[in-house]
């Protein structure tokens, strides 16, 4: 049962009324200590009722909140805890309570590489190991895909920030078919990641072309100071990858309807995970198990492999253009088979 902000304040100040045990509390003494509480903390003029206290001191008692403080009373008007040594504050936390806190620590460290988080290492750690003997060190239960080989990580933390700062950046940058790194001048919009590799979407000052970079292929990165940031309105991260599987897109690429056959050991697959979110069933072939899917996305790269990375169990059968280019695929790819290229 969640208390609000106030009833937590009254809490606090009955539970330090209560571990006061120099002086003695009558109900009107707790109602005061808890009205000068929240004029002082929140502002508040208006008095709290006794009633409300007394509601305050049954949910105290209870184990609504996980409390169960020892309130007695006692001389008939006076109030203390029984146990002079508790405090709602110093409550043990349960199994159950360490085993969601566990969960959440694991799910921050996936987060590391950034600086909102790197500041919070030290007491993940902490929490970790405290945590690890809380729950007699049982194996994570949650899991997130990493590479902490990847390269590039190490740009993850100042790009967010040149990105929050809206900061012109050079980077020296070298995709796989060049030989030598080149400086591109870029104002820096997003960082996504994609399969456990992160990209900055970003456009060249030169052409005022959209790109997405990978953090892995850049060398070095540095504020330019001498070009003026500029926004790009036609860049909305919200809207720009709903048509696309991956990352690769530029703001002219067309949307495809693409039609695909499933077989009946995929399918399921497919359904249950589905290539992209616009993905709807056509068809469905009882006597062999075949379904026939709908997609409407940005042909890529990232498409293609997906969609290779079915094997025989699936068949694009439109547009032609899909069809024309994963057949070319497919043939260069059997062609790296044939026994006469063997050496």
């Amino acid at each position: 049962m969640p208390a609000n902000k106030n009833a937590l304040l009254r809490y606090k100040t009955i539970d330090n009324c209560l571990r006061n045990r120099q002086r003695r509390w009558t109900l009107q003494d707790l109602v005061d200590a808890c009205s000068d509480a929240l004029y002082d903390f929140e502002g508040i003029r208006k008095g709290i009722s006794t009633r409300s206290v007394q509601l305050d001191i049954q949910m105290m008692r209870s184990d609504k909140l996980g409390y169960n403080a020892p309130i007695e009373v006692y001389d008939h008007k006076y109030y203390r805890y029984s146990d002079p040594d508790f405090s709602i504050t110093e409550l043990p936390l349960s199994q159950t309570d360490y085993d969601k806190l566990a969960e959440a620590v694991d799910m921050l460290r996936q987060y590391a590489d950034f600086d909102c988080f790197t500041e919070l290492s030290d007491v993940i750690g902490r929490l970790q190991d405290t945590l690890a003997i809380a729950r007699n060190k049982r194996a994570p239960i949650v899991d997130f895909e990493r590479n902490s080989n990847l390269m590039g990580l190490k740009f993850l933390n100042p790009l967010y920030n040149y990105i929050a700062n809206k900061q012109t950046l050079t980077i020296s940058y070298q995709p796989f078919n060049n030989p030598k790194p080149k400086d591109w001048i870029v104002w820096p919009y997003l960082l996504k990641e994609y399969r456990n590799r992160w990209f900055l979407f970003c456009t060249r000052v030169t052409d005022h072309k959209l790109f997405n970079l990978a953090l892995d292929r850049m060398k070095s990165i540095e504020p330019n100071k001498e070009t003026p940031f500029q926004e790009d309105s036609h860049f909305d991260p919200s809207t720009f990858f709903k048509d696309v599987v991956g990352v690769t897109k530029t703001r002219k690429t067309p949307l495809e309807t693409v039609r695909f056959i499933a077989n009946s050991e995929q399918a399921p697959y497919i359904e249950t995970k589905p290539v992209h979110s616009s993905q709807m069933v056509l068809e469905r072939n009882n006597e062999d198990g075949t379904v026939l899917f709908q997609c409407k996305v940005v042909l890529n790269f990232e498409f293609y492999a997906l969609m290779l990375s079915y094997g025989p169990g699936v068949k694009i059968i439109s547009p032609k253009c899909a069809v024309k280019t994963i057949r070319k695929m497919l043939n260069d790819a059997a062609e790296q088979y044939n026994p006469k290229n063997n050496l």
